[in-house]
């Protein structure tokens, strides 16, 4: 973190140093010892009590401010001689007090301020200003001038305690260049992001860029004439991806109704209807295991297209992923990790059979036997508890792609000529109908979409759909169901068309240098804990 991103060691210290008393417990999520931050607590409360019973009570007041902390320090020096009035609203950061005044950092969404306040000013009750903590909200009225150390500093003339902080900020010290008790702990800071968001400004600034990315998105999509949709997030048959669902039940109609695991077959039947392009950035849930990559609630894009393609497509999403990174860091070439990934197209295309072969050395087709290719990915390093669970070769690949390959796809690559198997919603290739028309693209050894010419052949569909229904009996919980009245739909007569998903958090991660998915999803799922009263 910056220094401008933290408080330094001596203004912290000074404005609780009154307040701590010694422990050592384990240190909690409030950033300090549990008896500590039960004090801490308790005291604070004991300041609002005796406001409140002085007649002031901060949660009844009201304050509308019509400026920010970045507006004084843009005001030209030579303004600063006529004393003009900024009204403002922030948290208090930092506290030091010097008998009958006293300096303040105030910091609001614009960045921070520092501000002084003093006793003999009559638009400010002093008992207020030098009672403060540290985390609370303030309006201040007042006129910029430069303090004797050159700081740019607001003189306050009215000030207004807004809303009481009772619980203590984790108190981040800074002192030679290095940070000390920073609110780092990833669990605690998903839990309690709120506590997250006001002391680590970076954060704020990655859902920004959150923003920023999908709002574009939206934009680029309706310059190009596609049209945003809403389909529904409860389902009476889960469909449009491989996935378990998550369960829950209508009481008026008393029946069972799945979560939205994708959009996908609603979308096409918008097709069917004669709405040619259109897209939806929804949310999802899935059912399964949570990893850097994997939160069972998440945002993607879905984009279809009539009378487009699997080359369409292709050509939508690298437009896409490159303009958006364009618009975001301008330029192509951007850090992650340890890397630098080079967007620049066109991007490399690598068939899926090909990718098994390249990194890992076995090379697969339909004709494999089954048994020497479990044993091969054995000897390859695919653990055996993944291999058992595969009744077919097509499913051994996926389990040597997972493990061998997916990892080493860096820079960004479409891998494409997926089996048919593993493709139930796509269209076979008419040169080579044992594969579809279908690719992923990868980056950061992520996938980071799924696209295909759609299948809209509602004979295929429906046969497609019961070799489905026949795995999920012999026992695969994320194969798909029988949607009669999708191909129903696709009997009306769908164009042909493309169509393609692409995951917002991951692109966020990208975009934004991210390790994991939670640090690009506000509140990501966790386990429920117990919250001291």
């Amino acid at each position: 973190m910056s220094k401008s991103s933290n408080q330094s060691k001596q203004n912290q210290v000074g404005a609780e140093k009154k307040e701590k008393k010694p422990g050592k417990s384990p240190e909690t999520a409030d950033g300090g010892t549990a008896e500590e931050v039960g004090d801490l607590f308790e005291t604070r409360l004991e300041k609002l009590e005796k406001l409140r019973a002085a007649g002031y009570d901060p949660y009844q007041k009201y304050f509308h401010p019509e400026s920010l902390a970045s507006d004084v320090h843009a005001l030209e020096e030579a303004s600063l001689e006529s004393k003009p009035v900024f009204r403002l609203a922030g948290r208090i950061r930092s506290k030091r007090m010097m008998g009958k005044a006293g300096f303040m950092d105030l910091v609001d969404d614009s960045g921070r301020i520092q501000i002084y306040g003093r006793k003999d000013e009559e638009g400010i009750n002093f008992d207020v200003f030098k009672s403060l903590d540290l985390g609370d909200i303030v309006g201040v009225v007042g006129y910029p001038f430069v303090t004797k150390m050159g700081e740019r500093t607001l003189h306050v003339t009215e000030l207004e305690l807004v809303s009481k902080c009772l619980r203590p900020l984790p108190v981040v010290k800074e002192a030679d260049g290095k940070v000390y008790d920073a609110f780092a702990d990833k669990e605690q800071r998903y839990r309690q992001r709120y506590v997250d968001l006001i002391v680590n400004p970076e954060v704020r600034d990655t859902f920004r860029t959150r923003s920023r990315i999908i709002s574009w998105i939206r934009n680029f999509l309706e310059q190009r004439s596609f049209l945003e949709v809403e389909t529904p997030m409860m389902h009476v048959i889960p469909g449009g991806a491989s996935a378990r669902p998550f369960v829950t039940h209508h009481n008026a109609l008393d029946m069972e109704l799945f979560l939205r695991i994708a959009p996908e077959l609603y979308l096409k039947r918008l097709l069917v209807g004669g709405i040619p392009r259109v897209f939806e950035i929804n949310r999802n849930f899935r059912n399964e295991g949570i990893s850097y990559k994997h939160n069972p609630e998440f945002t993607m894009l879905e984009v279809y297209e009539s009378y487009g393609s699997m080359e369409t497509m292709l050509e939508l999403c690298e437009s896409l992923i490159t303009g958006v990174t364009q618009e975001i860091h301008g330029s192509l070439k951007i850090p992650y990790g340890e890397h630098e990934i080079d967007l620049t197209p066109p991007w490399t295309r690598l068939s899926y059979v090909d990718a098994i072969k390249k990194y890992s050395g076995i090379e697969i087709s339909a004709e494999s036997d089954l048994a020497a290719l479990k044993e091969q990915a054995k000897k390859a390093g695919v653990p055996s508890k993944d291999l058992d669970a595969c009744d077919s070769v097509w499913r051994v690949a996926e389990c040597i792609f997972d493990e061998k390959v997916e990892a080493n796809l860096i820079q960004p690559v479409f891998i494409t000529e997926f089996p048919r198997e593993l493709s139930p919603l796509a269209k076979a290739n008419p040169e080579n109908p044992a594969v579809v028309d279908r690719f992923e693209p990868y980056i950061t050894g992520r996938e980071m979409g799924n696209a295909f010419s759609e299948l809209n052949d509602p004979l295929d569909q429906r046969e497609r759909f019961q070799k489905q229904v026949e795995m999920r009996e012999a026992g695969d919980e994320e194969a798909g169901y029988m949607d009669l009245d999708y191909v129903r739909a696709l009997e009306y007569g769908m164009p042909p068309a493309g169509g393609m998903g692409i995951g917002i958090d991951r692109l966020v991660m990208l975009l934004t240098n991210s390790k994991s998915i939670r640090d690009t999803i506000l509140f990501p799922l966790m386990r429920p804990e117990h919250v001291e009263k």
